[in-house]
């Protein structure tokens, strides 16, 4: 009898432990490569010791073993790709699967398939990137966004962006793109060797600049418009030497960002915060697709000091947010709050006149 209640617990065991072994497993699929492994060597180390021999419980240790076959699917795809395992599908963030064996960088996106195996759709690239909006393929339907977006998506304010429009940032006190950078690369120390993705890239000033400085293993470069990613494709082919296997060119909406959940070490969105249709939305997905751990550095126009002054000037800001598609920030603990609300601590910044830099971090 004793030794049937023994049986009897050890099968009631070994599910459960299957069912706690998850996570971890899931977790760690991003960094590790998992070898090929039978399935009684899986199991055995899942549960982390010798199956015991089991003669009136065979039936339940074999359920235990087939229920692993998804599993070992998952850990052998993933092999395929090192780059391919942090993007999902923008409509329900499942992860893709990549059709296609070219592995993700700026001379083989275009060439990629990616399919969503529960939605079933194909997200094709294009010539100088992936698009990856929810109305990707779409013949009809156009997707207008806020004037504020739709601004940048114009092929001359895309070309003058480096050419003159970026540089009359110093008028708000922007310190310049080298300054910046550098600023930034405090903030950033924690997760240095990951991948990072530069939210509303425009014509990848930024991107360019993460990819060539190797403090990251892999660059996302990612903006809504299609001219801007054109011009960002356009400069990196005209540098020489330039790492491309380190950089992928992706077109999504901030607001619906196209990556697993708590798959980027980073997220960098440079004097772009205040161009989005919904800050909070925005904010929110940056919070989503971060590990624990990960870090928000952003920099973006204050409008206080004597504008502080100014009789209603929150309605009025609010009124004009509603028809631009544009936010206007009125103080540092407006950005604090921000990122409080969407789940970030360790809230910092740094001033000058109407330039801010902050960073946030996701609980780890």
């Amino acid at each position: 009898m004793a030794t049937t209640a023994i049986r009897n617990l050890s099968s009631a065991l070994f599910p459960r432990q299957l069912d706690n072994s998850r996570p971890c497993f899931l977790l760690k699929r991003h960094t590790t490569t998992i070898p090929p492994l039978s399935r009684r060597t899986f199991a055995a180390k899942t549960v982390g010791a010798p199956l015991p021999p089991l003669s009136a419980s065979s039936t339940t240790a074999t359920a235990f073993v087939q229920e692993t076959k998804p599993k070992e699917a998952v850990a052998v795809e993933e092999e395929r790709s090192s780059g391919n395992n942090i993007l999902a599908c923008p409509i329900c963030y499942e992860p893709f699967s990549l059709i296609s064996d070219r592995v993700l960088s700026v001379d083989d996106a275009p060439r990629s398939a990616l399919k969503c195996n529960t939605c079933k759709k194909t997200f094709s690239g294009k010539e100088t990137h992936l698009d990856l909006t929810l109305a990707s393929g779409a013949q009809e339907y156009g997707n207008v966004m806020p004037l504020a977006t739709e601004l940048f998506r114009l092929p001359v304010v895309s070309y003058l962006y480096e050419r003159g429009w970026r540089q009359n940032f110093f008028l708000g006190g922007f310190p310049g793109p080298e300054k910046e950078f550098e600023m930034m690369k405090d903030y950033l120390k924690p997760v240095l060797g990951g991948t990072i993705v530069d939210a509303s890239c425009a014509s990848g000033l930024f991107s360019r600049l993460f990819a060539k400085s190797g403090l990251f293993s892999l660059v996302v470069a990612l903006d809504y418009s299609e001219n801007m990613l054109q011009q960002c494709y356009e400069f990196v082919r005209q540098e020489e030497n330039f790492p491309k296997e380190k950089l992928v060119i992706v077109r999504a909406d901030i607001s619906r960002l196209p990556f697993v959940s708590g798959s980027i070490d980073a997220v960098h969105a440079g004097a772009a915060m205040h161009c989005w249709p919904s800050p909070s939305a925005g904010v929110a997905e940056v919070s989503r697709v971060l590990k624990p751990g990960g870090v928000f550095v952003a920099t973006t126009f204050i409008l206080d000091g004597p504008f502080g002054l100014v009789p209603f000037l929150r309605p009025l800001t609010q009124n004009i947010s509603q028809f631009s598609g544009s936010q206007t920030f009125t103080s540092e603990r407006e950005l604090e709050d921000l990122c409080t609300a969407c789940g970030f601590v360790d809230f910092k910044c740094s001033r000058n006149r109407r330039f801010v830099m902050f960073s946030a971090t996701k609980p780890s």
